[in-house]
């Protein structure tokens, strides 16, 4: 990463770890096209209303206007705008949202179940830390409905992320998963009504510890200490597999909603533990902070790094989309690609092989070689081999030295009788060659991508 950062929160990457992020973003995007979904891409710009329609994180949403604003302009007061207009722009904070938004538009135009996933930077006013950023980009995978979406989907994206997640260059991971039926009808069973207040306190205990969110139970919802001890029990249910239903019941909390919570969350526990072993847990204390989900919910860590916090969230949300009387429902997850490639970098997780594409570097015997030598390396494009012409016929030495300095590792000599040779120049091997026929060996065709 660029060690002199001028503006913090907007990580830039050198061109050897842009390759690193490249592998992140292509294995991604393979995976989730293996699964059958198509990709999209929403403009990055919505309206403040549309943003804050659900879950209140104005605080970290950044307006747009211009330097110059119409005084007439909507919105606008003495030139300058209102931030406080549903109508003003501003930069989307996540791309659930906007992807919302997208299926009510275009709805006529989409096959339902709808499958996406959507690859793009989003923009979040966070202090800076290492993995959180200011600009960063996520990889989200949805699949929505029209008026109706089996619970099938929860379990699937479940599983399709425990895949794409193992194929990446990272250490061991856990998906953390609770169902927000199960928690809100368990704290309505104890006499909790507030049941959203109790999921944002609970949201909190990572940060701030039980007793701390005990006291915000009892003084800011009314708790009695005797709630407040059960609410904490609930949080603190973390199984492997689907023993946490026994748990829970041991608690002795009847509710029509915590049942139904309690079953799906057991069908997403039970097809993990079968599909992809060891990588989920059913961890009653996950609650997400937006409000516009309804049911499954994830969140998820790196073991032994669990300091950087979710590298993936996100969950089922029923009443996000809808147009009149029809409603979209969809479930979802994002992961944080920034943030993990942050990590991959700092702890060199991976490593690619070269800084640049470029396999070869086309010497010139002089500058009226120039015209051959871009013969020789359309011929050498045209195999699907990276290549590049030297722009000045300096002595050979110094073109060997700019290709070093390059990370190219070979170059190609054409003399005045028009024998061509190639040369390795890490090991120093020169040897014949034809721009027809050579190539080089597979791995170092392209930039590989080496783990540890």
């Amino acid at each position: 990463m660029a060690r002199t950062a001028s503006l913090s929160g907007f990580p830039e990457w050198l061109p050897q770890e842009r390759l690193v992020e490249l592998h992140v973003l292509d294995t991604l995007r393979k995976t989730f096209e293996l699964h059958g979904f198509s990709s999209i891409e929403t403009r990055a710009v919505e309206t403040v209303g549309q943003l804050l329609r659900k879950g209140e994180i104005d605080k970290e949403v950044y307006g747009l206007s211009r330097l110059q604003e119409d005084e007439d302009a909507p919105g606008s007061e003495n030139g300058k705008s209102d931030k406080a207009d549903p109508n003003a722009l501003a930069l989307h904070f996540d791309l659930t949202v906007p992807f919302a938004r997208y299926v009510v538009e275009n709805a006529g135009y989409l096959a339902f179940p709808f499958r996406r996933y959507q690859i793009q930077k989003v923009w979040r006013g966070e202090r800076p830390q290492e993995g959180r950023a200011r600009e960063f980009t996520q990889a989200d995978i949805d699949v929505v409905g029209d008026g109706e979406l089996p619970f099938r989907y929860d379990v699937e994206i479940a599983l399709v992320i425990a895949e794409a997640l193992s194929a990446l260059p990272i250490p061991d991971f856990r998906l953390r998963i609770n169902n927000r039926k199960l928690a809100e009808g368990f704290y309505r069973g104890i006499g909790l009504t507030d049941t959203a207040g109790v999921l944002r306190s609970i949201d909190k205990l990572e940060k701030i510890g039980e007793a701390k969110v005990a006291e915000l139970l009892r003084t800011e919802l009314g708790a009695t200490d005797e709630q407040a001890a059960l609410a904490l029990k609930l949080a603190g249910i973390r199984t492997e597999d689907t023993s946490f239903v026994a748990q829970v019941r041991a608690l002795g909390v009847s509710d029509e909603l915590l049942e139904e919570g309690l079953s799906e969350l057991e069908q997403v526990i039970e097809a993990a533990v079968q599909r992809a072993p060891g990588k989920v847990v059913a961890d009653l204390s996950i609650a997400r902070g937006l409000d516009y989900y309804t049911g499954t919910v994830v969140e998820t860590v790196l073991v032994g790094h669990e300091q950087l916090g979710s590298i993936c969230s996100g969950g089922r949300y029923d009443a996000l989309a809808s147009k009149g009387n029809r409603k979209f429902p969809g479930v979802g997850l994002s992961i944080g690609v920034t943030r993990l490639v942050s990590r991959i970098l700092s702890q060199e997780f991976a490593t690619a092989s070269r800084s640049v594409p470029t396999a070869v570097l086309v010497a010139l015997n002089n500058d009226d070689s120039w015209s051959a030598a871009q013969d020789v390396a359309a011929q050498l494009r045209g195999r699907g081999i990276a290549t590049e012409v030297a722009a000045k016929a300096e002595k050979f030495g110094k073109q060997i030295k700019f290709a070093d300095r390059r990370g190219i590792p070979f170059v190609w000599f054409t003399d005045d009788d028009g024998k061509h040779q190639v040369k390795d120049i890490r090991t120093g091997e020169q040897v014949d060659a034809d721009p027809a026929s050579w190539e080089p060996s597979p791995e170092d065709l392209h930039v590989r991508i080496t783990t540890r």
